[in-house]
C-alpha cells in the first residue's frame, strides 16, 4: 500500500463510499455537541487501541447497538449480565478491559455532568489545553486513556489540531462551519 503524508491524502484516493473516506469527510475533526455521541466516540477510540481504525469503522454500527446507542446513563448502569453480553458479542471488540473501561467511563461522565452540566461543557471548560495536559486530565477521570487514545479522541471531535491538513477541503469545511473554533492549545 502506498505511503501517504496524512490521513487526508490517503482518504482522497478512496472511493466516496469507503468507510475511511466517509468518516474523514463527514465526522473526523467535526465538533460534537451531543454527550452520548462524544461518549460513543470515546468508546470507539478506546477500542481501536492495538487495531486498525478501519476495523473499528467497519464495526461502528455494531458498537452503537451493543452499547445501547451510547446512552451514558444506560451504560453506566451495566452490570455482569451486560458485561457478559458484550464479551460474547462477535460484532464488537470483545476485550474485558475495554468493556470495563466503557462502563467506568460512563459513570465518570455522570459525575462530571454533576459538576459541569454535561460532558461537552466539561470538555469546553478545559479547552484549549496542550495534549499533555489533556492526557493528565483524562487519566484523572477515565480508564484506558493513554496518550494516543486521548489525542485521537480530541482530534476526532475538534479539541486538538491535526485531524486534517490545512490544504484539505474538509478542514476548510469545518472552519467555515465554525470559524470561532481555533484548535489552539495551551500548556497547563
Amino acid at each position: 500500500m502506498a505511503q501517504f503524508q496524512s490521513y487526508c491524502a490517503a482518504c482522497a484516493t478512496r472511493d466516496l463510499n469507503d468507510v475511511d473516506r466517509v468518516y474523514h469527510d463527514t465526522q473526523y475533526g467535526f465538533p460534537i455537541d451531543d454527550d452520548n455521541e462524544l461518549f460513543g466516540r470515546l468508546i470507539l477510540e478506546i477500542n481501536q487501541a492495538g487495531l486498525s481504525w478501519r476495523t473499528i469503522l467497519n464495526k461502528q454500527e455494531n458498537f452503537k447497538k451493543a452499547y445501547d446507542n451510547y446512552v451514558i446513563e444506560t451504560v453506566a448502569a451495566y452490570g455482569d449480565t451486560d458485561r457478559n453480553r458484550l464479551l460474547n458479542d462477535a460484532g464488537i471488540i470483545r476485550n474485558r478491559l475495554k468493556i470495563n473501561a466503557a462502563i467506568h467511563n460512563a459513570q465518570a461522565i455522570l459525575r462530571l455532568r454533576e459538576q459541569e452540566g454535561s460532558f461537552k461543557n466539561w470538555l469546553d471548560a478545559h479547552h484549549p489545553l496542550s495534549h499533555e495536559a489533556w492526557v493528565k486530565l483524562f487519566k484523572r477521570h477515565f480508564k484506558f486513556v493513554g496518550g494516543e487514545i486521548v489525542k485521537e479522541f480530541l482530534m476526532s471531535c475538534g479539541y486538538l489540531k491535526g485531524a486534517h491538513v490545512e490544504s484539505c477541503p474538509i478542514h476548510a469545511k469545518i472552519m467555515k462551519k465554525d470559524p470561532a473554533w481555533t484548535h489552539t492549545e495551551k500548556s497547563e
